[in-house]
């Protein structure tokens, strides 16, 4: 059973997807100088172009919002594909038949890419098959009737692709035999089921909604029960678990949402297929909705995914439920999910119980928007809707609300909000003592009692600002020149070579710099690197300080400010003035240290530091004779 795609098929990738085709392929680009290309970032809103695409290299780097890499990461970043995933799609591109390494043992084997190919030929004849039903078919005359009565015309059908399955039992079956497709095939893709003498189509007689993956290919369906004499009385019916289809991990829109929700870090969960085409056609383009099951764990790890959902506040996650009692236990059931997200998680719920696609038929588009734009925390909807079924007018009701709303508080993760809100529960019920309440909740949730203001932990050193000095009185042109010698250490590292190596971190005055520079070291240095993307790739993988690695794909993609004739000539000047730089200012230090230490008293350490301070001024010495003096 295949596993990992081999090494060399990847960097074969790499080579042959020539990074501005593909890039060129999203954004305009146009000639920046130096070899580069610029463009809008697809990656976020901006009116001045700020990405920079450099072929040379195989790099991209957005100077606005400090999005990088290569091809690989490009395609998995503007399509939202796993690493395998994108390379798939990049060796497609090129016309590469990918290798794949023998699965270890004991590993969950991986799916055939070609049984895949097939299952996925099959929707998409299907969904085709489906369409042109809907559209032609007298019989499918109920299913238009549907969408019309709901504010879907023909054009907003072939939008999402809604198709209609004909009431005979076997027609879909020999379309796609006709095809093709065998019968065992139709019945592992989940189009086709095993009756008792013959296969028959699963769906029959029903509006079809094809779900798309991440990927844009459709690997299911979900089914709308039209007619009173069908046999199958649920309302709704889906694909079968299939190889393709996990119904815990797909989210119907995806395919249409996944780039706005990226853009925007915003994404908006209704409950149903026709609440995503209103959200849509209304103008809230970030709609998805689960098929026909609870939103749950994987559902979560793929919006995570989408909104580039980290450690840190990254976007909202907006969930949309009937105002009726079903809708308010699916609220409280995505409060416990809440933790799955970093995001910050709202509700939107429309008063009179209307759902986004009988709002949009009742009031329009804009009613749509409102109802998103007017959504409220979460944390705070399920907390108000348990507190307010007890009579708060008594003391026997909001000691009642009290002791049913505490755990759910205590729950929350984040301290300083459930402190917030357990200060927030003690004014909802009316409480006179509000510490009380705070110390209730810290009970239940196990967290110590504060004692005093607590010291805000430092922040990290790779969130530091890029290019920021350990002191405030560093020279900017200094700071330019350590950026200059890095961009020719990862550009050119061979033209770098032992000089720049002899440099050593402390040479560096920006702690980003500094650790670039150790970083390089971690490589192995410049002077046996012949540059390129496998030295670029080198050095992103000597660090996982994520603050690094984007400096090291912003100098991989910088111009560099001379041409192509003068940059050896332009490379030792930079580096021997750092040198310089460098040596100037431990010859300050040791001169400082001179001046404090007694010659009579401590005669080694004295004739220690001065016989460091000749080799230095001597080392000055020599760089200039090396050519120092030119300007830079």
């Amino acid at each position: 059973m295949a596993g990992r795609i081999r090494d060399e098929d990847i960097a074969a990738v790499r080579e042959r997807a020539r990074i501005d085709v593909i890039v060129g392929e999203y954004v305009a680009l146009r000639n920046a100088g130096g070899g580069s290309l610029k463009g809008l970032c697809p990656f976020h809103d901006e009116k001045t172009p700020s990405f920079h695409v450099t072929p040379a290299r195989g790099f991209y780097h957005c100077f606005g919002c400090s999005e990088g890499g290569d091809v690989i990461s490009f395609v998995q970043n503007i399509d939202q594909l796993s690493f395998a995933e994108a390379v798939e799609r990049l060796a497609d591109k090129v016309g590469l038949q990918l290798r794949y390494e023998e699965a270890k043992a004991g590993s969950a084997p991986r799916q055939s890419r070609e049984q895949r190919t097939r299952l996925v030929e099959a929707h998409r004849m299907a969904a085709e098959f489906y369409s042109e039903a809907l559209e032609s078919s007298p019989e499918a005359m109920t299913g238009r009737q549907f969408l019309d009565e709901r504010g879907f015309d023909q054009t907003a059908a072939e939008r999402f692709g809604v198709g209609y399955a004909p009431q005979g039992g076997e027609v879909l079956r020999k379309h796609l035999r006709q095809k093709g497709f065998s019968d065992q095939e139709l019945i592992a893709a989940g189009l086709v089921a095993q009756g008792r003498n013959a296969p028959y189509d699963r769906f029959r007689g029903r509006l079809m909604w094809p779900i798309r993956d991440l990927l844009g290919d459709v690997v299911g369906f979900g089914a709308r029960r039209l007619f009173d004499d069908d046999r199958i009385e649920a309302k709704y019916l889906n694909t079968p678990e299939t190889s393709i289809y996990k119904k815990s991990h797909v989210l119907y829109g995806v395919d249409l949402a996944k780039k706005d929700i990226a853009r925007t870090s915003q994404a908006v969960v209704v409950e149903g297929y026709t609440d995503v085409m209103a959200c849509h056609l209304a103008g809230v383009t970030t709609a998805v909705a689960t098929c026909g099951t609870a939103f749950g764990d994987d559902h979560a790890r793929t919006l995570r995914r989408l909104l580039r959902d980290q450690d840190e506040y990254r976007g909202q996650v907006i969930f949309t439920f009937d105002g009726d009692a079903a809708g308010q236990k699916a609220a409280l059931r995505a409060f416990e999910g809440d933790q799955r997200f970093v995001s910050q998680t709202y509700v939107a719920i429309e008063p009179d119980g209307l759902d986004p696609c009988e709002l949009r038929q009742r009031s329009g588009d804009l009613a749509v928007r409102e109802l998103v734009a007017r959504h409220r925390p979460l944390f705070e909807f399920a907390i108000r809707t348990m507190v307010d079924g007890y009579d708060l007018d008594h003391p026997e009701g909001r000691t009642r609300a009290l002791e049913k709303a505490v755990p759910l508080v205590a729950q929350i993760r984040d301290r300083a909000l459930r402190d917030e809100y357990a200060r927030r529960l003690a004014g909802w019920v009316g409480a006179p003592d509000e510490l009380s309440v705070v110390r209730r909740v810290r009970a239940v949730s196990g967290a110590p009692e504060q004692r005093g203001r607590q010291r805000p932990p430092a922040p990290p050193a790779g969130q530091q600002a890029l290019g920021v000095p350990v002191h405030g009185d560093v020279d900017p042109q200094t700071l330019g020149l350590e950026r200059d010698a890095l961009r020719i250490a990862v550009q050119r590292p061979a033209l770098a070579g032992p000089t720049f190596d002899d440099l050593g971190a402390d040479a560096f005055v920006s702690p980003v710099y500094r650790a670039v520079r150790e970083t390089i070291g971690k490589a192995g240095g410049c002077a046996t690197q012949a540059g390129g993307h496998p030295w670029v790739d080198a050095l992103l993988g000597a660090t996982s300080d994520e603050a690094v690695r984007q400096v090291i794909t912003q100098l991989a993609v910088e111009a560099m400010p001379v041409d192509e004739n003068a940059v050896q000539r332009y490379t030792v000047s930079v580096v021997l003035r750092l040198h310089e730089v460098w040596v100037s200012r431990q010859l300050v230090s040791l001169k400082a240290k001179l001046q404090r230490t007694d010659p009579s008293a401590q005669v080694e350490l004295y004739n220690r530091l001065f016989g460091e301070l000749m080799a230095l001024e001597k080392h000055r010495r020599d760089l200039r004779e090396r050519g120092i003096g030119a300007s830079t």
